[in-house]
């Protein structure tokens, strides 16, 4: 299938099948959880041919192919990658190349942000709003109905409470000495009863700062393989919560986003926030506690990849913890103790990062 968006072109069949075949050879490949994204060089510039991980863990809520996002996205929303090829056997995207910076790499974590990305986001949020239903595809079988944000919060603890499910027999010594408990969902998903009716919209799902690349024109929004449709509230949350903005800019956000989203969709949106605030807190404690212990075990992370892994699971873990009821912080030398202990007490520990 070839696939023209915005004003770049498609890539034949012929060509992306070299373009996929390149990019399998390459050195030059960075991996996300569900997507290998590889720059390959072509006489045109480059590109970049985006390959799904095999048998990548699922542990976020997915009801849409990214493709047939980016395919709806161009006649609403700016600052989008254009999709320039997808197939679906084998499976993998071209993507154009998005020449600038990532936003974590300007600005990392504990860093003021440039000055306009605040209002960017803002406008995409805005944008989003604009999407029609009726130019996205359909659905699942018992999507909550529209306004269901109750229906809609259900759907996302679900998936948290399936891989703490999943894993919980591997991981369950590591979870009681990372002081996880029992039934880590039951506080955060309790306020699910009380949340108000906001009409749906398109969600991003995950805008933080590896999503975002800094070009000449401004900000690029990349990653729409989390794309929900759902309770607009539930994209701030996810969005303040991977951020880490600076006081400063939070209250920016917070000041700018009503009025970018509009009365209906940001109706009690204060009373709400702290609800998915404290959901997306225990579901990063629970499934970053599987992925960057995979990582952090693995004789193949070197020791500097190993210490920033340690230091933002502790940070991650004492997240939750203010939801847990925690009196006290979890240190990175206790997470690191923890660990170590459980990986020596395992007789076969996962060693593979997916």
């Amino acid at each position: 299938m070839d696939v023209s968006a915005g004003h770049g072109s498609a890539v034949k069949q012929q060509e992306a099948r070299v373009l996929l075949d390149a990019a399998r050879r390459s050195a030059r490949r960075m991996s996300g959880y569900y997507n290998h994204n590889v720059r390959v060089d072509t006489p045109d510039g480059p590109v970049l041919v985006r390959i799904p991980v095999p048998g990548a863990e699922q542990m976020d809520l997915r009801i849409w192919p990214e493709s047939e996002i980016l395919t709806v996205l161009p006649s609403h929303v700016e600052r989008i990658p254009q999709l320039r090829h997808v197939s679906d056997e084998p499976p993998f995207q071209i993507h154009e190349f998005v020449t600038g910076r990532r936003l974590d790499e300007i600005a990392p974590r504990g860093e003021p942000v440039p000055r306009d990305v605040v209002q960017d986001v803002l406008n995409l949020f805005r944008q989003l709003g604009d999407v029609p239903r009726p130019d996205l595809p359909p659905t699942p079988d018992g999507w909550p109905a529209d306004g269901d944000c109750a229906g809609f919060a259900t759907l996302l603890s679900g998936v948290t409470q399936r891989v703490a499910d999943e894993f919980g027999g591997e991981f369950e010594k590591l979870f009681h000495m990372l002081g996880i408990p029992h039934d880590p969902l039951r506080i955060a998903t309790a306020g699910w009863r009380s949340l108000t009716s906001r009409p749906f919209r398109l969600v991003h799902s995950d805008v933080h700062r590896q999503n975002i690349i800094i070009a000449d024109h401004g900000p690029v929004f990349l990653d729409w393989e989390l794309s929900l449709w759902g309770d607009p509230l539930y994209e701030l949350a996810v969005h303040i919560h991977k951020m880490a903005y600076l006081d400063d800019e939070l209250e920016t956000l917070l000041s700018g986003w009503g009025d970018a989203v509009g009365a209906d969709a940001s109706r009690s949106w204060q009373q709400d926030l702290p609800v998915y605030l404290a959901h997306e807190k225990v579901k990063s404690a629970i499934v970053d506690s599987v992925r960057y212990t995979k990582e952090i075990v693995s004789p193949a992370t070197r020791t500097d990849r190993r210490d920033v892994l340690i230091v933002k699971l502790a940070g991650k873990l004492n997240a939750a913890g203010t939801v847990w009821g925690w009196t006290d912080a979890l240190s990175p030398s206790a997470v690191i103790t923890a660990i170590t202990d459980w990986h020596r007490s395992t007789a076969h520990p996962p060693t593979r990062r997916r």
